[in-house]
């Protein structure tokens, strides 16, 4: 029998760890970089690393015939040809990870990237590189329109207009011809033929805040008044949309305010609690937009506004808690500042 060539060092048994990169007794060297670690043996004449989720088999020349001796070897969990075009062309390199095998031995190809960008390919498969974006992607900000913000002025811009409405009603009600065909529904039966429209109208109409500005309804009707006492206007009715489920929620309004030398037209506030209210909102925010319109329009001493509102989409789903309410407060200026004064207010409302 012909006698064999003693293993490398590096291939030698997990039993008997060597480690990488140091060089054996017939002085060579590790092919491996350092920062890996041996792992159980694997084929004659060869070694498994590991280096972060990536398996890497480092295979001789011999390793390679042997390989193709057998057929197929199994790695991660799928099946895989052995690098047989290497033959006995040197040492090789091939790559496992996420169940596939991925040669790197000489084929006349350029080679893979190293284990750390490998590391980094996805489900074993390099990444590709995607193309730096443009000068002007970076610059470009989304439009946002003039009053959708919490702390949006009292003479901003309408987000949407009347024209608005008229070009976007087919396209809406063809919106809600989907939803009804999405839920089972036959759009063409009898009671639901013109429902696309009434709903696309309806939606307009909860919505139509978005067609208004504080400046609009206050129409000059703020008056020069030698008044600093408090003003409050409560149980003020307020319905809104739920932007989270479209859904209404209902309640009341307080609004109390300390005057500056001017007052409000009383209906004025019930206008102004109707413009953010017509709106897709969220109770908290909706507290802070009616606060801050009024002490932009009036520059009062102090604003406080409380609301209390039961949410449809904590009555007819979710939780189905019937009787619960949520109550939300903003105190802006002596209001805030003043615990009489916030006290006064507290205790009006409540009466």
């Amino acid at each position: 029998m012909a006698q064999r060539d003693p293993p490398h060092p590096c291939f030698a048994s997990a039993a008997s760890p060597i480690a990488l990169g140091s060089p054996g007794s017939d002085g060579r060297s590790c092919p491996t970089g350092t920062g890996s670690r041996t792992l159980h043996p694997g084929p004659p004449a060869s070694r498994r690393t590991e280096t972060g989720r990536l398996t890497t088999q480092t295979v001789t020349s011999r390793g390679v015939g042997q390989w193709r001796r057998r057929g197929r070897y199994k790695a991660g969990g799928g099946a895989t040809e052995a690098a047989a075009a290497a033959g006995e062309a040197g040492a090789g390199r091939v790559a496992v990870g996420a169940g596939f095998l991925h040669s790197a031995l000489p084929t006349g190809r350029p080679p893979l990237p190293g284990p750390m960008e490998a590391v980094r390919s996805c489900n074993g498969y390099a990444r590709q590189e995607k193309p730096p974006p443009s000068a002007s992607a970076g610059t470009e900000k989304p439009r946002v329109p003039h009053g959708g913000g919490s702390g949006d002025g009292w003479r901003g811009e309408r987000p949407r207009s009347e024209e608005d409405n008229e070009l976007s009603l087919p396209s809406l009600a063809a919106a809600y011809t989907t939803i009804l065909r999405s839920l089972g529904e036959d759009p063409e039966r009898q009671g639901l033929l013109k429902t696309p429209w009434r709903a696309a109208t309806a939606m307009q109409f909860f919505t139509k805040g978005y067609q208004e500005t504080i400046s609009d309804v206050l129409n000059d009707a703020i008056f020069d008044e030698d008044h600093d006492e408090m003003v409050i206007v409560k149980d003020i009715d307020m319905f809104s949309l739920c932007e989270h489920h479209l859904v209404p929620f209902v309640g009341k309004v307080h609004i109390g305010y300390l005057p500056n030398k001017q007052v409000l037209g009383l209906s004025k506030l019930a206008r102004i609690v109707e413009i953010y209210s017509r709106r897709l909102q969220v109770q908290e925010r909706l507290t802070k937009q009616i606060a801050i319109a009024i002490t932009e329009a009036l520059q009062p001493a102090g604003v406080g506004v409380v609301i209390e509102a039961t949410h449809m989409c904590m009555v007819m789903r979710g939780v189905q808690k019937m009787n619960s309410k949520t109550v939300t407060s903003t105190m802006l200026g002596v209001f805030r500042e003043d615990p009489k004064t916030r006290e006064e207010f507290l205790t009006l409302i409540r009466s």
